[in-house]
């Protein structure tokens, strides 16, 4: 039995129930809930700590992206676009408490989507945020799904979460990359810890926004762009994978 997080078409009233795969995958705006990191939480003195000893933080950052894609892929229509999905994360994780949200030029460059107004509309159109008259510099649009303004997590970690996701420790998509590529790279991230990962087939379909055969060819050029060294399932239902030799010895020389 899983955990189905469900939400109606306004986002504005949410369901948690117990559900086998056949019937989450079966019902429409409902996505699978992460299992949570294992362990006590941690302490002031072993904050500063993980903050001294690891510069790339992780854990934390990856929990808060993997529950937020979790979130995306229920209050999202599931043709949403990867490029709009990226957008969409990174809103999420920088909307304040009244679920605004202001991103400077500079920042939409990085990204290399500025001048994208058609990410915009394509998220105002799935009814889940509004945007001022445009041009405007810098972008600022106010989420319109009313969990966005009650969120668990404090904005200092989001923010945390949000540069963790623009740079995804061990899987960071080199720049220029499809947003199909960056998006599946850092799902697969938000679900690596060390050098491997697994995560339900159907699970990562839903947060892709790909079909099961769509998110395979997707494996494959990640392990031809040597950020795999392979993949397998597991099973019917379950995929693993491993990071190649050479993103492992990146990472390590990083921490060092």
């Amino acid at each position: 039995m899983l955990l189905a997080l469900t939400c109606d078409r306004s986002g504005r009233m949410w369901r948690l129930a117990d559900a086998c795969a056949a019937c989450a995958a079966a019902t429409s705006y409902t996505a699978v809930v992460p299992d949570t990191l294992p362990g006590p939480a941690p302490t002031k003195a072993t904050r500063r700590t993980a903050r001294r000893s690891n510069p790339l933080r992780g854990p934390g950052e990856r929990l808060c992206v993997r529950e937020m894609l979790t979130y995306l892929a229920v209050a999202l229509p599931r043709y949403s676009s990867p490029a709009a999905r990226l957008l969409a994360l990174q809103c999420a994780l920088r909307a304040d408490h009244q679920g605004h949200v202001r991103l400077p030029n500079g920042f939409l460059r990085g990204m290399r989507l500025r001048g994208r107004t058609e990410l915009w509309s394509e998220l105002e159109h799935a009814g889940w945020l509004i945007c001022p008259a445009r041009p405007h510099s810098p972008m600022e649009v106010r989420l319109l799904d009313a969990a966005m303004q009650s969120q668990a997590s404090g904005r200092g970690a989001r923010a945390r979460a949000a540069h963790w996701a623009l740079r995804p420790t061990p899987l960071a998509a080199p720049r220029g990359m499809a947003p199909t590529m960056q998006l599946t790279a850092l799902t697969l991230a938000a679900h690596t810890c060390d050098n491997t990962g697994s995560a339900e087939l159907d699970v990562l379909t839903r947060l892709c926004g790909q079909s099961p055969q769509q998110l395979e060819d997707l494996l494959d050029q990640l392990v031809r762009s040597r950020l795999l060294a392979d993949w397998r399932h597991i099973s019917h239902e379950e995929i693993s994978w491993r990071l190649s030799p050479q993103v492992e010895v990146g990472r390590a020389a990083v921490q060092r």
